[in-house]
C-alpha cells in the first residue's frame, strides 16, 4: 500500500522570484492525485520539493513521517526509495537498451542477482506492454513508447509514491487515454499513491480521485475531485475550458480593468463542468482500494460540501447505478 504524502505550508523561491507560497495539502494513501495549473506556475518544481531534489526555504513535507525539506542526506536517501518518478520526457539514457534502462535502479541501489534483476525487469515491462522492446535503443521506439519505458524504470524498486511529470507530453489522444488507463491499472494492482501533473483536462477529469490547481503562487484548491469539477472558481473554470477569458493571460495573470474590458467576449456558460464518470480497472484487475478509501472520506465529509457538489455526486450515482441496472438485465 502507499504511503501518506502531508504537505504543510511549503514555499519556494529562486532569488527573488516567488515561485509559490504556503502550499498545504495531503495526498490520500493509495489514491490518485493529479495536479493542474497554467504554464510556469512551478508545478515540477512541486515534484522534485516533494522528493527533496529542490529544498524548499519554508514548510514540511512528510513522508512516512519523514520531513524531505529538513532531512539530512542519508535520511533523504532512504526515503526517494519510496519514490518512482515518470519524468516529462522519460529521462531514458540514449546509448542503453530498454532493458538496461529498465534495470538501472536495481544496479546502483540493490544487490540483486542478474538472474533476479531479469525477473524484474521483464515483469515491469509486461505491466507497460513493452516486452519484446528490450535490445531497442530509446531513438528507435516511440515517444509513448518512452514514456512507458520510463514508468517501467520507475517501478523496478516497487515504490510506495508513484510521481508523473506531464506523462501526455508529446503523446496523441489516443495514447494519452492509453496512458491514463495504464496508471490506473497500476493503482489498482500496487495500491500506490500517485501523483500526476498534467495539462490534459480529459486525463484530469476521468483519472484521479483527487484534484488540485496552482494559480497566481498559490494553491487555489485542493480536494477530492468531485469538488474541483463542480467549482464556480473562474480561474478552474476558465482552466477547465480553455477560454481566453478569465484570470489568466500570457504573462499568466491579469489585472482588473482587462478582466472588466473582456466580459463581452464571454460566450457564456462553461462548457466543461460537472461530474464525468472516473476511468476504471481493466476487467480482470482486483477493485481499487484507494477508490473505497476516497469514497469513504467523502462520505465522512458530506456535510461540508458544497450545495451543487452534493447534488452533482448524487446524480452521478443515480447515473451509475442505473447503468448497472441496464447492463445487468441485458
Amino acid at each position: 500500500m502507499g504511503v501518506e504524502v502531508r504537505v504543510e505550508a511549503l514555499s519556494k523561491s529562486f532569488g527573488r522570484q516567488n515561485i509559490w507560497h504556503n502550499v498545504s495539502l495531503t495526498l490520500p494513501a493509495g489514491e490518485i492525485s493529479a495536479l493542474l495549473g497554467p504554464s510556469g506556475t512551478g508545478k515540477s518544481v512541486f515534484l522534485k520539493s516533494l522528493i527533496g531534489l529542490i529544498r524548499p526555504e519554508g514548510g514540511r513535507c512528510l513522508v512516512d513521517g519523514v520531513d524531505t525539506v529538513s532531512a539530512d542526506e542519508k535520511t533523504l536517501l532512504r526515503t526517494r526509495r519510496q519514490f518512482g518518478v515518470l519524468f516529462q520526457d522519460g529521462a531514458l539514457f540514449g546509448s542503453l537498451p530498454v532493458y538496461d534502462n529498465v534495470a538501472f535502479p536495481l544496479r546502483e541501489h540493490t544487490r540483486k542477482t542478474e538472474a533476479e534483476i531479469r525477473s524484474i525487469v521483464m515483469e515491469k515491462l509486461a505491466m507497460v506492454g513493452l516486452v519484446g522492446t528490450e535490445r531497442k535503443l530509446p531513438g528507435e521506439i516511440s515517444g509513448g513508447m518512452r514514456k512507458r519505458a520510463g514508468l517501467a524504470r520507475a517501478l523496478v524498486l516497487d515504490p510506495e509514491i508513484i510521481l508523473c511529470d506531464e506523462p501526455d507530453s508529446g503523446l496523441d489522444p489516443v495514447r494519452t487515454a492509453l496512458l491514463g488507463q495504464l496508471l490506473m491499472d497500476l493503482n489498482a494492482q500496487t495500491d500506490a499513491t500517485i501523483l500526476v501533473v498534467t495539462h490534459n483536462i480529459s486525463l484530469a477529469r476521468t483519472l484521479p480521485d483527487n484534484l488540485g490547481m496552482l494559480f497566481r503562487r498559490e494553491l487555489v484548491m485542493f480536494g477530492p475531485r468531485e469538488v474541483l469539477l463542480t467549482s464556480d472558481e473562474p480561474v478552474i473554470g476558465q482552466f477547465l475550458n480553455g477560454r481566453r477569458t478569465g484570470p489568466i493571460g500570457m504573462a499568466e495573470e491579469k489585472d482588473q480593468a482587462l478582466l472588466d474590458a473582456e466580459r463581452h467576449l464571454d460566450p457564456g456558460e462553461d462548457e466543461v463542468r460537472g461530474l464525468v464518470p472516473q476511468l476504471e480497472p481493466t476487467p480482470g484487475l482486483p477493485e481499487r482500494r484507494g477508490l473505497a478509501r476516497h469514497r469513504h472520506r467523502l462520505g465522512e465529509g458530506w456535510h461540508t460540501l458544497p450545495e451543487h457538489t452534493r447534488a452533482a455526486v448524487t446524480a452521478a450515482h443515480e447515473a451509475e447505478q442505473a447503468q448497472r441496472r441496464t447492463a445487468a438485465a441485458s
